[in-house]
């Protein structure tokens, strides 16, 4: 595993085809106010590059034109959350979208423990360490654990999405799991105009 640490955008040489796998990080869980410290990406060859954004810096040309690419499969886990971040401070619209963490909702029943821990641990036999999770990522120069911690959290995605599908057909419900798909985008817009916990399907 090589980690790629780069500053305010990903370097223009930097070629992704096919699918990603994307993380972000951020100093809080309120978007408007806890501003986006780190973008991860992996193409799935065991490498990560991570893109540290400095307070303000957010133009990244190259990171935009690789999200905006519809032809390109993006894989997050829980991408209602890293969407909003991606759209609020990077202005991007990103289509072509799968989610680990809905997959595993619409599969895993027999759980409610839906973390990206519970499901390397479960679908792939991988130990994921969280205690970074809540460090503080606004540092000029973040840690190596900190590092590791940020790829960890995209370096396993493709092959979770390999498992969640074969579980998605079994179930029969991956045409419903490609529809909540669709909707995440207007969900991430949802949050980002306030109706983050108004379930405006309720009575």
């Amino acid at each position: 595993m090589t980690i790629f640490l780069h500053k305010n955008d990903l370097p223009s040489n930097t070629n992704f085809s096919g699918s990603i796998a994307i993380d972000t990080e951020t100093m809080g869980l309120n978007i408007t106010r806890d501003r986006l410290c780190l973008a991860q990406i992996s193409a799935g060859d065991g490498n990560a590059h991570l893109v540290q954004f400095e307070a303000g810096k957010y133009e990244a040309p190259n990171l935009k034109k690789l999200l905006s690419d519809d032809k390109i499969l993006k894989i997050f886990h829980f991408a209602r959350f890293d969407l909003m971040a991606l759209q609020y401070y990077l202005g991007v619209e990103i289509e072509n979208i799968y989610c680990t963490k809905i997959a595993s909702r619409l599969t895993r029943t027999y759980t409610d423990s839906h973390g990206l821990k519970s499901l390397c641990e479960e679908l792939l036999g991988v130990e994921l360490s969280k205690k970074q999770q809540t460090s503080y990522w606004g540092n000029l120069e973040i840690s190596e654990k900190q590092k590791e911690y940020a790829a960890a959290d995209v370096l396993h995605l493709h092959r979770l999405k390999v498992k969640l599908d074969e579980m998605l057909k079994r179930e029969n419900r991956t045409e419903i799991f490609e529809a909540c798909l669709k909707f995440l985008p207007a969900r991430a817009k949802l949050d980002l105009q306030g109706f983050i916990n108004l379930d405006i399907f309720a009575h």
